[in-house]
């Protein structure tokens, strides 16, 4: 038993090794859990094409959407791990989603293996432009005075932007309701008509109505404070660091994914992001460039879970 337990362990490492060696020889496909249009699938877009050339192979788009992402990423986790299907990874698939819903079909720490964080984007409160306040300081003292009476719209129960508010609402002990839609779009929509008060959103899908003053800038989640809106402050600077959280998109792959496979799809993404145009269609928009190495990203996935498990904990969330 022990000598056959041996020998299969040989022909599995071996296996793997050929895999790597010959990486990659035919089409990839990088699946992005949500319909086509959004952030996840410009940027996932925009990376195929010149990762395909560092690679030497085609790197052909799919979008599986379904579930706020987790359809397309369990398909990604059930892959044969051979490098030839990977998938774009979010803050919604592997921390928010996840961390709300007991029913998800994957564990987003332990059945993939992260690759690279390609971008991380900006998120933003913003309000419709008859609400009383206009800057962040007159933002919360309003909420504070009437509790209950304002309501927020996100993209839908379990996303980063539903969690991400009610972080903000736990460390700011305000009371908001929360109005969730079937994605970015019609919740805009709804806040941008005056519908809804305010809406927490990712900067790229945000920015738009922002310049054309149909909705007003709060405060945002980045590093500092943005070019495109200098006069915004960061959850940082108004003494909230912990909802200083970007949304992520990288690349993962299925648990078990060849560590060799694993460099050089890591190595391709870097490669790509040489090419000052490839960064130029990321950054415009909205987001900034990051290009870490797996365990930074792998890193970085548990931690954004945990923040966001923390949140579902405390403030009692559920799907219903």
């Amino acid at each position: 038993m022990k000598n056959r337990l041996i020998t299969s362990l040989f022909f599995c490492v071996a296996s793997a090794a050929a895999i790597a060696q010959g990486y990659p020889n035919k089409v990839i496909q990088l699946q992005v859990p949500f319909a086509p249009g959004g952030t996840t699938d410009i940027i996932a877009r925009t990376i195929a094409e010149p990762l395909g050339k560092a690679l030497g192979q085609t790197v052909v788009v799919v979008n599986k959407a379904g579930g706020g992402g987790v359809v397309g990423a369990n398909e990604t986790a059930k892959a044969v791990p051979d490098g030839y299907s990977l998938g774009i990874a979010t803050v919604s698939t592997t921390a928010a989603n996840p961390a709300i819903n007991t029913k998800i079909p994957y564990n987003p720490i332990t059945d993939f293996s992260p690759i690279i964080n390609i971008a991380a984007t900006p998120n933003i409160i913003a309000v419709h432009p008859s609400f009383p306040a206009k800057d962040y300081k007159a933002f919360v003292a309003e909420v504070k005075r009437s509790p209950g009476r304002y309501s927020y719209s996100s993209s839908g129960t379990g996303g980063i932007g539903h969690l991400q508010m009610e972080l903000y609402k736990s460390l700011s002990a305000t009371f908001i309701t929360h109005i969730p839609y079937r994605g970015a779009g019609p919740a805009l929509n709804d806040t941008v008509a005056g519908q809804v008060p305010m809406i927490f959103d990712n900067l790229p899908s945000a920015l738009p109505f922002i310049k054309d003053n149909r909705l007003v800038p709060i405060v945002v989640a980045a590093p500092q404070r943005l070019a495109v809106l200098p006069n915004v402050p960061t959850f940082k600077e108004v003494g909230l660091e912990p909802v200083n959280r970007m949304a992520y998109y990288g690349i993962y792959g299925p648990k078990g994914l060849p560590k060799e496979v694993i460099d050089k799809v890591n190595a391709g993404v870097r490669k790509a992001l040489e090419d000052p145009a490839v960064r130029k269609r990321i950054e415009d928009t909205g987001s900034l460039i990051i290009a870490n190495t797996p365990e930074q990203f792998a890193a970085q996935i548990k931690a954004e879970f945990d923040v966001y498990k923390k949140v579902v904990t405390e403030q009692k969330l559920t799907l219903d």
